[in-house]
């Protein structure tokens, strides 16, 4: 029986996201944050093309790094009006890595601001890491518009929660609860498969 899974994570509304979805199942979470502090601790280069590839590298390097089963999680946002811009480059989009969420945001409504089409669709793939065993993959998408301006307060590390509807949603992630993000949002449906698979572990 799973008794301990480690968050590969060191965003704290992620790990706050996945711990609430996986409550139910009776685990000791922990995440990069709980890691007692280590100046010279290097994290893996997220260099896959695919989001199942960063995944992978992830996972496989905390698992070995703490000797626990480890989920790690790799998302992103294809956007309609800014084709290839963005996928697994999300986070270094535009303003880049060392933005603000804010500075992010605004660099991103600031070119979506001609568009079109204002179409996305949000991605998310978990990566579950175990020794011994294969490294399984769990996806999840939701497709929806992206909103002229923030109809939520930023979350830490992930500002686009705050400008995305979904389709079918009434509001943007960042104002959902986690039942709401359960339902509609990318890593939620992916979680979703994660909680049957580890119910059954």
């Amino acid at each position: 029986m799973l008794r301990k899974l480690f968050l590969a994570t060191g965003n704290s509304s992620k790990a706050r996201e996945i711990a609430e979805a996986l409550n139910g199942l009776g685990l000791e979470i922990i995440s990069i944050a709980d890691l007692p502090t280590a100046p010279d601790r290097s994290e893996p280069p997220e260099d896959g093309e695919t989001f199942e590839e960063n995944a992978r590298i992830k996972a496989e390097f905390w698992q070995q790094e703490t000797g626990l089963p480890t989920l790690a999680d790799d998302s992103g946002i294809l956007v309609e009006a800014l084709p290839g811009e963005l996928g697994v480059r999300t986070v270094r989009f535009g303003a880049g890595a060392e933005a603000s969420d804010a500075e992010w945001l605004e660099f991103f409504l600031k070119r979506m601001e001609e568009s079109k089409t204002r179409r996305a669709k949000f991605i998310s793939v978990l990566a579950f890491a175990e020794i011994g065993k294969p490294t399984e993959f769990f996806r999840g998408e939701v497709e929806g518009k992206i909103l002229k301006k923030a109809a939520a307060p930023i979350l830490p590390r992930i500002p686009l929660s705050s400008v995305f509807l979904a389709d079918g949603a009434m509001e943007v992630f960042a104002a959902m609860s986690t039942a709401g993000k359960s339902r509609f949002s990318h890593r939620g449906r992916a979680l979703k498969k994660v909680e049957e698979f580890l119910e059954n572990y």
